[in-house]
């Protein structure tokens, strides 16, 4: 009898251990797995919620957008070196074309102005060319950084073409009066920072322009919201 009850005893224990082991060995894995995943995705998910965010909330005129844009705008743009030395004579294992068939060029220029080169000066020596870009140059006239306002000041005095792209301007109606899209764009390129530098907003423009070597219209206006 005492052996019987021993034995239901012990296989009762038994049992209960296994259901507490049932419960604590897959519960708590589902449960810390879902609160880990859960928070990771919330995270994450008001991250770039966030980013998001701040770039609904800059938004600008596009005909203020294009004022900007055509007063920093070039028609012409250095690109690659290298891609001189091509002899543009359609050769099938050509390491200068690109895999549309277009071929990468050396620089380009356009009828009107169309890119913000993202450097501010550059130079070929195999190809004997130069160019200190605009921006650079009626910019950063007293040194390598600015601040807002001569910022601000400079960029409105800069004289204005009408680009390609954007809504159409002509440069008699080019004036800038409001100086709201010129303060969001030293804002864009210099995030908190009081000053701007000449490497800072060469580095920045080249991440809006996703590592071209210029901003088209179409990044310069999404950079400021210009829909």
């Amino acid at each position: 009898m005492k052996y019987t009850l021993r034995t239901a005893i012990l296989v009762g224990a038994a049992a209960c251990c296994a259901s507490i082991a049932n419960v604590s060995g897959f519960a708590p894995p589902i449960f810390v797995s879902h609160c880990g995943t859960s928070t990771t995705t919330s995270l994450r998910s008001d991250v770039a919620t966030a980013a998001e965010t701040d770039a609904d909330t800059i938004q600008t005129d596009p005909k203020e957008a294009v004022k900007l844009f055509g007063r920093l705008a070039e028609k012409y743009i250095m690109l690659d070196a290298s891609a001189g030395l091509c002899c543009y004579s359609a050769c099938s294992d050509c390491e200068y074309r690109e895999p549309g068939g277009g071929y990468r060029m050396a620089d380009q220029s356009s009828a009107r102005p169309k890119w913000i080169p993202c450097y501010d000066k550059r130079e070929f020596e195999s190809m004997g060319k130069e160019h200190t870009t605009k921006w650079s140059s009626e910019i950063f006239v007293d040194g390598p950084a600015v601040t807002k306002g001569e910022f601000v000041e400079r960029v409105i005095g800069m004289g204005f073409a009408p680009p390609l792209g954007g809504p159409y301007m002509a440069a008699s109606a080019a004036a800038i009066e409001d100086e709201s899209a010129a303060a969001t764009l030293f804002d864009v390129l210099a995030g908190e920072k009081e000053k701007l530098t000449r490497h800072r907003m060469g580095k920045e423009m080249k991440v809006l322009s996703n590592g071209e070597e210029g901003l088209t219209w179409a990044m310069f206006s999404e950079a400021l919201g210009a829909k």
